[in-house]
């Protein structure tokens, strides 16, 4: 059975930092993503990166403030994120796609094959 176990949510300040994390068991992937849904608006992909190798890939919004990467040894990703502003404030998933087709990155949630709960992300101003 997959699953996926997110912690490390929370409420921080403007400016602040926080690290996520996502526990994965059951399988193996080709691929991990971050995906956040802020109130009333849809979700939406945030970074990705491949189990095989390092390959990163951010959306622009969080370029240069937010890393993702993995510790293979315990099947965990994590999403360190740095300088945070209001306006990331929002619900943070993670996913797993299960194969490679043909892109090395995907960042539509239909590409995805397994969710995990969600942790709240809450930036004060």
């Amino acid at each position: 059975q997959v699953q996926l176990v997110e912690s490390g949510g929370g409420l921080v300040q403007a400016g602040g930092s926080l690290r996520l994390s996502c526990a994965a068991s059951g399988r193996t992937f080709y691929a991990m993503g971050w995906f956040r849904q802020a109130p009333g608006k849809e979700r939406e992909f945030v970074a990705a990166i491949i189990w095989r190798d390092t390959s990163t890939y951010y959306t622009d919004p969080v370029k240069g403030r937010f890393t993702v990467s993995k510790d293979n040894a315990k099947n965990t990703v994590y999403l360190q994120m740095n300088s945070l502003r209001p306006e990331d404030t929002a619900v943070y998933y993670c996913a797993a796609r299960r194969y490679y087709s043909g892109r090395l990155f995907y960042t539509a949630q239909a590409e995805y094959d397994y969710w995990g709960q969600g942790t709240q992300v809450t930036v004060s101003s």
